[in-house]
Formats: structure tokens, sequence, C-alpha cells
């Protein structure tokens, strides 16, 4: 015997397609869920590197200042 429900879908005409066109808006739903995650994440590692060269670079003057400053060498005399 037949599935009454599936005699029923098939006798409404749209039914089909409105059943993939749910899937497909679940799934454009899925997809940009995940390219915000993941923009969110690029957008927090870059706000982490950004702040790591900044400490380096105050840390690289820091650094700089406490040196005392060479003298430039003299060459030697070549005999």
């Amino acid at each position: 015997m037949s599935d009454p429900i599936r005699d029923v879908e098939r006798r409404k005409p749209g039914t089909t397609f409105t059943a993939s066109e749910a899937r497909d808006a679940a799934v454009k739903r899925q997809l940009e869920a995940e390219r915000n995650a993941f923009e969110a994440k690029t957008a927090r590692l870059r706000a982490l590197r950004l702040a790591k060269e900044e400490a380096d670079r105050a840390l690289q003057l820091k650094m700089a200042a406490a040196e005392p400053a060479k003298a430039p060498r003299k060459k030697a005399a070549k005999h």
C-alpha cells in the first residue's frame, strides 16, 4: 500500500519545491553563521596580533633607550 502522506504531497503542487527551498534556506543560514563566526575569529586574532606588535615595538623602544650609545669604532690602519 502507498503512504497516505506522500499521496497528499504528490497531489499538492509545489510541495516538493517548498521542501527544497526550506533546505536551501537552512543551508544558507548555516553558511552565513559559519562566515560570521570566521570573520569574528579573524578580527579577534588580528586585534591580538596588532596588540602584540605594539607591545613588542614599545619594548624595543624602551630597550633602545636604556642602552648606552656606542661610539663608532675607528678603523685600524693597515700597514
